[in-house]
């Protein structure tokens, strides 16, 4: 009887200890969500090309004012 109990432990554990399909897929679904994350910035900023500029350089003063 505990022969076939840690035959039976074996099989069912087996297959869960081989996780690298798992890491894979979670993976490529971080690079998906990153895609799709810097595809909906892209497409809020295309037209404000003169505004992130200003923004930008208005940060770089600030810094510079502020260090010296």
């Amino acid at each position: 009887m505990k022969n076939m109990m840690t035959k039976l432990g074996v099989k069912l554990l087996t297959p869960a200890k081989n996780e690298q399909g798992a890491q894979s897929l979670e993976w490529l679904g971080l690079a998906a969500l990153l895609i799709l994350v810097l595809g909906i910035i892209s497409t809020a900023v295309s037209g404000q090309s003169g505004a992130i500029s200003g923004l930008i350089s208005s940060i770089i003063a600030k810094i510079s004012g502020m260090v010296g």
